[in-house]
């Protein structure tokens, strides 16, 4: 894919392009230029939606250019707008997060002084760059000044292979390359989902300098490194237990949508749909708000049981969601991964020592590997609702 080279692109309001490619250099360069403001900003959308999906995502967002190609019912973006991502599509239409070169800049800069990354070193980007976490690979790549390693799609052997000095995975992709030598990376950060410990302990023993971290579209990606903000980050819990962040990373609202904008910011602060804890000065992350199972009028943290249930010993991977039930409103299902895996009963008794009775797991679904979404993360839509195949 390349932009016609005749193309004027409009500076007031602000040109948006959404470039359905493959990730690659043409994408890292067009992504250069937005920041810089030599280009339009930049909607970066897979070549792997369906049909369908690619519609709604353009009908929602309305870019002006798609490919370059000018778009009759396009708007434009505030000036200051350099991206927009896509998120939270599966659901329904998908919401704009429009984040401005300044906050790309401030998250990326303030992620490579933590972790001490040098001029030079690149980066491994085999996370989608639709996504924030692989756009931001990106962006530490531009400011970092080296071309970033650019994969489509995640294969344990050419992560491996890759050469690069750091790389931004999920947890299940952690998982799957356990069996290497992890030291072969300066840094890995880890986000995406809850980290079972079990995990972390493997991958440091098998050589890797783990950072996890918490952020999301709104906040330019990780924003939170090992439970600390990072620089000029704020992080705080809110009167209804949810997490609120601050600081120069923020996004600019939701594209076309100032209602939702108005009632996700308050007084600079972004209103999170996560549960959480400050601890010392530390976050720590409880789950998701509405991942909240309401089993017999007793609400129970998905999250939190699937901790518990990932540190079983024959468990190499697990994942917890409400199934709709009759009785008692939802059941508290656990969908696991085990070359030897443990009974209902013997699972149920493990985490009632850990947890609240009505917390263990009722169901027990035993799956080859966790269906992901496209972004890494495991697929809870099909989890919850069965949509795949069982044994």
């Amino acid at each position: 894919m390349t932009i016609p080279v005749h193309e004027e692109w409009p500076s007031a309001p602000r040109a948006l392009n959404a470039v359905v490619s493959t990730p690659g250099p043409e994408l890292f360069r067009l992504v250069g230029e937005a920041l810089s403001g030599e280009g339009p900003a930049v909607l970066p959308l897979s070549p792997a939606l369906p049909a369908p999906a690619l519609r709604a995502a353009l009908d929602a967002l309305r870019p002006t250019h798609v490919d370059g190609v000018r778009r009759a019912d396009g708007v434009g973006v505030p000036a200051e707008v350099a991206v927009v991502i896509a998120t939270s599509g599966s659901t329904g239409a998908p919401k704009g997060v429009q984040l401005s070169a300044a906050a790309l800049r401030a998250s990326a800069s303030a992620s490579l002084r933590r972790l001490g990354a040098r001029p030079g070193e690149r980066w491994l980007c085999c996370l989608p760059p639709s996504h924030v976490s692989g756009l931001q690979v990106l962006v530490r790549s531009l400011l970092g000044g080296t071309e970033p390693v650019v994969h489509d799609g995640f294969s344990p052997e050419a992560v491996l292979a890759s050469g690069a000095d750091h790389v931004s995975l999920v947890p299940t992709q952690l998982r799957r390359l356990l069996h290497a030598d992890l030291s072969v990376f300066g840094t890995i950060l880890l986000g995406g989902a809850a980290a079972p410990a079990g995990l972390l302990a493997a991958a440091r023993a098998a050589g890797a300098r783990v950072v996890t971290t918490y952020g999301m579209s709104e906040t330019c990606g990780g924003c939170v490194y090992d439970g600390e903000p990072l620089d000029g980050v704020r992080a705080g819990i809110g009167g209804d237990g949810r997490i609120r962040l601050s600081g120069p990373m923020l996004f600019s609202g939701y594209r076309l949508r100032p209602d939702l904008t108005a009632a996700a910011l308050d007084g600079g602060w972004f209103r999170t749909s996560d549960l959480g804890a400050m601890e010392g000065g530390r976050l720590r992350v409880l789950g998701r708000a509405d991942d909240v199972i309401n089993t017999g009028g007793e609400k129970v943290v998905a999250a939190a049981v699937a901790a518990v249930v990932a540190g079983h010993p024959a468990v190499t991977d697990a994942v917890v969601v409400g199934r709709p039930d009759p009785e008692w409103g939802e059941r508290v299902v656990a969908v696991i991964v085990s070359p030897a895996p443990p009974s209902l009963a013997e699972l149920r008794a493990y985490a009632k020592e850990r947890l609240p009775a009505y917390a263990a797991p009722a169901k027990l679904v035993v799956l080859p590997e966790i269906p992901l979404l496209v972004n890494g993360k495991p697929d809870l839509e099909a989890l919850r609702y069965g949509h795949h195949e069982e044994p």
